[in-house]
């Protein structure tokens, strides 16, 4: 074996040219391999880097499969079940935190005292807060800071730990420090530090520990050694149907199915992993096409080396001796390329995991290449140098040493050859069409999608958000706060409207409510006429959000607390619960017992949670009469642009109160959070797109140039008798150009089937879009001629005399 590695590597020498090419093709589907891989088993096959993770799930509320619950019921599972070891309640929400100067924003978990115990992780320094630590409401005032936001904060300074910091202007003791490889237990959200959620009231400015109704919290609980995720169900269901009897209003009808946490259960697991899914197995198909390129390298070289292969075997060598060399020789190649592939996999996956998606939110991809990565890279280079390696097998055990040595290495059997390498090279294309029809959808798809109607226009348009709880100010003071605001932005010369509101659509946090029929005494949830996304908002907002109202009016400022209560809603809602737009105007609805409401107006339907959801109800309600801290200013104006409208902005809160946080940034990067899953999905299907393209290019320029090479004299015979220039490419390229042409139709065929999972992601993805099928067409025409270009002109320059005098 050493003897015939040194061969190996000495006949690779000798053709640099091709082990470079073979090298770096192979590395080009080994490195996309590792990549998806090490994100498929970051975020779906281990979701959550914790002590005996397979016996954590996280609790979702069937019917309506949310993942969110109230405090009351967690604390009734929490007690009552006999399943589970532990069972910790959270939720993410933000604040202002400062040392006496001024605030900054921080994304934190208000947490249950048991949350790092379930979660089964030790303090880096300091210490944790427990459950033995809760005796009532605001009882501790502690806080844990994240590793990573005591690095770039606070200088990885130890002495930080007994000292203590506002939050929300409360005073709170910093009693720890998270391990580095602690980000909570919600992959994709990245606290900077943990709260107890006794202290919420401190930090929201409204109480829900109390309210059985409020669905705000998230449950995750750690099984009992030897219990199975069935038997735990059964046990909560059977909680669940006491407290349904108990509680017919809030919890009627509840059932919990246990998932896997990590991606908020199945909200963001299901689409994520269908998605990944699909992307997984595109990058398998890019490694099958750079094995079919390979293996049609592999074949060419074994039919040009036939001579070599012959005189071997004439002198005793076995058939199974060399193709254990020439195995040997795909099998260094594919080492070599998978060494190289998994060093750049492991650099772009090292600068996915440190990137900060979106900096103003708390976003980060947690992803790093581990044993498993390793080890899969490992494994694909070998088989991928099986895979093609063995392509040669063939023509070497059929060889005829005889006539190979008389004749040479013209003399073989051509046509069975290419016969191999067309069906390669079909495989080649095909894959590069599916690639690249899969990555034109997601990029139409996107397109369509943000020029789609929201329901509202999001294009010349700037946001100032801000949380009034975060600078203390009470629920009437903040409604005086936000007044003021809104009648200070208006006196900016060039606001052409103004409006606020508690938030703005696209918003995963969205606040649903059940909502009745008038007159309906039974509020249990089969009585629900629907279930509406909720948004308060100001006069002036539906203009300055350019939200269409179809009919009735807009609210004034004398829709107040001191006011009837009235709505306005979206056609879907108008429809759902009065049966069409024109009998909702003026009728009534309720939301609860004594919660009646007057439908003034009706606006047109929009988005309001993904954009990939499905027409719902809605519902917009007065801002002063639902208070609310979190205000979202919505300014737009025909005269100045983005930056200039943004400085005044930013000027006039600063003027109204300097130590209040506040975002400005325009309405669509407002929506980056909610575009982000098209946009990764557009960038990650376009680079798989680009290299099928490559994988193709070279596998073409290698067939065609291969082609001209074997039959160049045979082209000058056809140049001296007469023979045009085209006719003579025609004879060359003109198979290959019908496998191309095959190979890209089955290719279109499958990349549009295949292309139907993108609508989960990208809202308006599809693979029916004659522009994709014309782009797919173009591309592989582009592909085509790219790679056929040089070999096109070496068989058009052939000079006959030339090639006669050398006979």
């Amino acid at each position: 074996m050493p003897a015939d590695l040194k061969y190996a590597l000495r006949q690779l020498r000798k053709s640099p040219g091709f082990a470079m090419t073979a090298i770096l093709t192979l590395a080009i589907g080994i490195g996309a391999n590792a990549v998806v891989f090490s994100i498929v088993n970051a975020l779906v096959l281990r979701p959550l880097a914790l002590p005996h993770a397979d016996q954590l799930f996280f609790f979702e509320r069937e019917p309506t499969g949310m993942p969110f619950h109230s405090y009351p019921d967690y604390r009734d599972f929490r007690d009552q079940n006999t399943t589970f070891s532990g069972m910790a309640a959270y939720r993410m929400t933000s604040a202002a935190l400062s040392m006496g100067q001024s605030a900054s924003p921080v994304y934190l978990y208000e947490a249950s005292g048991n949350y790092f115990d379930v979660a089964g992780v030790q303090p880096f320094l300091g210490r944790f807060f427990h459950s033995s630590d809760e005796h009532g409401a605001g009882t501790i005032p502690d806080l844990v800071l994240s590793y990573g936001y005591w690095q770039s904060h606070f200088g990885g300074d130890p002495g930080i730990v007994g000292r203590t910091v506002e939050i929300n202007k409360q005073p709170f003791n910093v009693i720890g420090i998270a391990p580095p490889s602690f980000r909570g237990t919600e992959l994709f959200l990245s606290p900077d530090l943990w709260l107890p959620i006794v202290n919420q009231q401190q930090i929201d400015g409204s109480n829900y520990l109390e309210a059985r109704s409020d669905l705000a919290i998230f449950i995750l609980g750690r099984l009992r050694p030897g219990v199975s995720p069935r038997e735990a169900e059964t046990n909560l269901n059977l909680i669940a149907k006491h407290l349904g009897e108990t509680y017919p209003k809030e919890d009627h009808g509840m059932q919990i199915r246990l998932t896997r946490p990590g991606l908020v259960g199945d909200t963001l697991g299901r689409p994520v992993r269908a998605f990944l899914g699909s992307v997984m197995l595109l990058a398998a198909l890019i490694l099958l096409a750079a094995c079919a390129n390979l293996g049609s390298l592999f074949a060419a070289r074994a039919s040009d080396r036939s001579r070599e292969i012959a005189i071997r075997l004439a002198l005793g060598s076995t058939r199974r001796r060399i193709l254990r060399q020439l195995l040997l020789e795909a099998v260094v190649i594919s080492l070599a390329g998978g060494v190289i592939g998994i060093q750049a996999a492991v650099a772009l996956l090292h600068w996915l995991s440190g990137w900060r998606v979106l900096p103003s939110s708390p976003i980060q991809i947690p992803v790093n290449a581990d044993g498993t990565t390793y080890a899969m890279a490992l494994l694909l280079s070998i088989v991928s140098g099986i895979l093609f390696g063995i392509t040669p097998l063939r023509q070497v055990w059929r060889s005829d040493t005889y006539v190979l040595v008389k004749a040479g290495a013209n003399s073989a059997r051509i046509w069975r050859l290419l016969t191999l390498r067309d069906v390669l090279l079909v495989l080649q294309i095909s894959v590069c069409a599916v690639l690249v029809t899969a990555s034109l959808v997601a990029v139409r798809g996107l397109v369509r999608e943000l020029h789609s109607n929201f329901g509202f226009y999001p294009q010349g348009s700037m946001l100032a958000s801000f949380d009034l709880k975060m600078a203390g100010y009470s629920e009437n003071r903040a409604a005086d706060f936000q007044r003021r605001a809104f009648d200070a932005v208006l006196e900016i010369p060039g606001i052409s409207a103004a409006g606020y509101a508690n938030m703005t659509p696209v918003n995963v946090a969205t606040p649903d409510s059940p909502v009745y029929v008038n007159g309906t005494s039974d509020f249990r949830h089969e009585n629900e006429a629907a279930d509406a996304m909720r948004y308060d908002i100001s006069p002036g907002y539906l203009g300055a959000a350019q939200t269409a109202l179809i009919t009735g009016r807009d609210f004034t400022w004398h829709d107040d607390a001191a006011s009837p209560n009235v709505a306005i809603v979206n056609q879907t809602f108008a429809s759902k619960v009065f049966g069409s737009v024109d009998r909702a105007m003026g009728g009534y609805f309720m939301r609860g017992p004594g919660a009646r409401y007057q439908v003034v107006g009706v606006v047109q339907d929009g988005k309001y949670r993904t954009l990939t959801e499905e027409p719902l109800s809605a519902m917009f309600l007065p801002i002063r009469q639902e208070a609310s801290s979190t205000t979202v200013l919505v300014v737009r104006s025909d005269r100045l642009d983005a930056a200039q409208l943004a400085a005044k902005l930013e000027k006039v809160m600063k003027e109204l109160d300097s130590g209040l946080p506040v975002t400005v940034r325009t309405w669509m990067d407002a929506m980056a959070p909610t575009l982000f899953p098209a946009r990764a999905a557009t960038i990650a299907l376009g680079i798989m797109g680009c290299l099928g393209a490559m994988l193709a290019i070279t596998g073409v320029f290698g067939m065609a140039s291969y082609a001209v090479s074997k039959r160049i004299r045979e082209l000058g015979i056809r140049m001296a008798l007469g023979a045009s220039r085209l006719e003579v490419v025609h004879a060359a390229l003109g198979r290959l150009l019908k496998l191309l042409c095959a190979g890209a139709l089955a290719g279109l065929l499958l990349g549009i089937a295949a292309s139907r999972v993108l609508a989960a992601v990208v809202s308006e993805a599809t693979p029916r879009d004659p522009s994709v099928v014309c782009g797919v067409m173009l591309a592989m025409v582009l592909v085509g001629v790219t790679a056929a270009w040089l070999p096109a002109r070496r068989a058009a320059g052939v000079d006959p005399a030339i090639l006669l005098r050398e006979e």
